[in-house]
């Protein structure tokens, strides 16, 4: 989150070109939103495997989400036209485009009633995240804007332990999408950015992070008080 935050700010300044990046959490971790102040105490002390469950802070908004077996995607850039809503189509168009390349349908979700009320964030999907054909929540996404700077990530559900969600959630896991079963996370992630690649008009390069930028970052602290 520290990184994610860095990224947008460098961006802002001027010091960090316009970036797309993709990550999995080592170990799980529970990312609670900017705004988020209520969520069960026991999440404190969780485990999985014999390893300690991190509770992190996001810069944006929404609900909790649990980050194991997922693939998180985050996209940093600036100039987009429009309010929240038009701004995340734009930059979801790359989403809803490299999954239908990969075999599935995605549309954008309708809010329910407790949204608001619930400490999950896949319990149900507001118009800014992406559901197949039969309504199942597939890509939770959060945005933070700074001036005409944005920061928008997301978490993609792809392998998740069932049992571990419905401890933490108390309620039933999201029922898992029908990928095809040879499909490689090397493969996603190849076709998301030939996809944002032909949504954004441009041509991404890798970037690997310096010694002193990390340095940097690691100076941040985004803590879940």
């Amino acid at each position: 989150m520290a990184l994610d935050s860095w990224l947008l700010e460098q961006h802002r300044c001027g010091h960090h070109p316009p970036t797309l990046r993709f990550y999995q959490w080592s170990p799980p971790a529970i990312s609670l939103g900017y705004h988020q102040r209520q969520y069960p105490d026991f999440w404190r002390d969780l485990t999985w495997q014999g390893q300690k469950i991190s509770l992190v802070r996001r810069p944006t908004g929404g609900r909790a989400v649990l980050h194991q077996g997922d693939l998180t995607y985050m996209v940093v850039n600036s100039g987009m036209k429009g309010n929240v809503r038009k701004v995340y189509c734009q930059i979801c168009q790359f989403l809803i485009t490299g999954w239908q390349n990969l075999g599935l349908e995605l549309s954008y979700g309708a809010a329910g009633r407790g949204y608001i009320h619930s400490a999950n964030c896949f319990g149900t999907a507001t118009g800014a995240d992406l559901v197949d054909n039969w309504g199942n929540k597939f890509i939770g996404s959060a945005q933070l804007q700074r001036g005409s700077s944005v920061l928008q990530h997301g978490s993609m559900v792809l392998e998740q332990d069932n049992s571990l969600f419905e401890q933490v959630f108390a309620s039933a896991a999201p029922q898992k999408l029908n990928l095809a079963p040879d499909l490689t996370l090397e493969t996603i992630i190849a076709t998301l950015k030939t996809a944002a690649e032909e949504c954004f008009d441009c041509q991404l390069l890798e970037q690997p992070l310096e010694d002193w930028e990390w340095r940097s970052i690691k100076k941040m602290n985004i803590n879940t008080h």
